[in-house]
């Protein structure tokens, strides 16, 4: 979560300034679009889709995270546009506050999921075809869920919400840090560095194993995986290197250009709900119309693992 010391070296109207001509646009773009991307993917994939399958199960509740961030930008907008004052209840604030950054550690989680479920899926076929139960995915998808809930419900008891100065979720003293840094540390091993490992190990290798077949289906395979390590190296890793760093050193955080650096990566970050429908896009109907062209033959394993996900 983002919590910037008292002691900034920058004058409140750089401060506000910057936050109000870099969150307002952004947030309000990915408001409008990413809302119509992930309510419409929900629709698609829950309505239209009667059989799914493990990858469907994960990208419901990727959109489904999504959207709950989604519903936290209209606060966030009215923040940032009357100058950085919270004019909400503090449990408002609590509420909002801890779901925007919860986002951040949930969705990477559930894109984490569906890569994990490629990579079984490509380099070990066989395990594949034994696991491949929507109720395992289920399971996981709950225990996701019920961990993420119980550490939102930690954090939302624990946080100063607002401040003083009628911030939220910023602006917290040194002794409101310390408090919280264990929750912050916990949230970037386990929501981010993980996760981040996993996918920027496992998807090449499956990008790897796809790229020796060279048909439309394989083709067709490779652009989700490159959708995926794209949003992750666009959106995810720039915030996790950043508040790696600020918490290994919080000297760094003295200096404007880290200040300014944090606010430009959770600006990106945001960007992850508004790119994630061109995942569920891939997943659905370019590829889906794609393979209604392809004649069922011999390579049956790949047209599985594109076709399911």
């Amino acid at each position: 979560m983002d919590l910037p010391s008292t002691t900034l070296n920058q004058t409140t109207e750089e401060y506000l300034t910057l936050q109000y001509h870099l969150f307002t646009p952004v947030y309000t773009l990915v408001l409008v679009f990413g809302l119509l991307g992930n309510l419409g993917a929900l629709y698609y994939f829950i309505f239209k889709i009667k059989q799914k399958s493990p990858s469907n199960v994960y990208i419901i509740n990727l959109a489904v995270a999504d959207t709950l961030f989604l519903c936290t930008l209209p606060f966030r907008i009215h923040y940032h546009v009357n100058d950085s004052i919270w004019m909400f209840k503090d449990a408002m604030c609590r509420i909002t506050g801890t779901i925007h950054f919860a986002n951040i550690y949930i969705s990477f989680t559930f894109m984490t999921c569906i890569c994990v479920d490629r990579y079984i899926a490509t380099v070990h076929p066989h395990t594949y075809l034994q696991l491949r139960n929507k109720a395992i995915s289920t399971k996981v998808s709950a225990a996701v869920w019920l961990i993420s809930g119980a550490f939102m419900l930690a954090v939302m008891l624990e946080s100063p919400g607002v401040t003083e100065d009628m911030r939220c979720f910023e602006n917290f003293t040194s002794d409101q840090w310390e408090h919280l840094a264990p929750y912050s540390s916990v949230s970037l091993i386990f929501g981010s560095l993980v996760p981040s490992v996993v996918i920027l190990v496992c998807y090449p290798i499956v990008a790897r194993r796809i790229g020796r077949i060279n048909n439309n289906t394989a083709r067709g395979a490779r652009r989700i995986i490159y959708a995926i390590l794209a949003i992750t190296v666009l959106c995810f890793l720039p915030y996790h290197i950043v508040h790696l760093v600020y918490l290994m050193s919080r000297t760094v955080l003295q200096t404007k250009k880290f200040w300014t650096a944090r606010r430009v990566t959770m600006a990106l970050i945001s960007l992850n709900s508004l790119l994630d429908p061109l995942l569920y896009y891939f997943a659905t109907g370019h590829y889906r119309w794609r393979l209604k062209q392809l004649s069922f033959k011999k390579k049956r394993g790949v047209y599985s693992i594109s076709n399911n996900l």
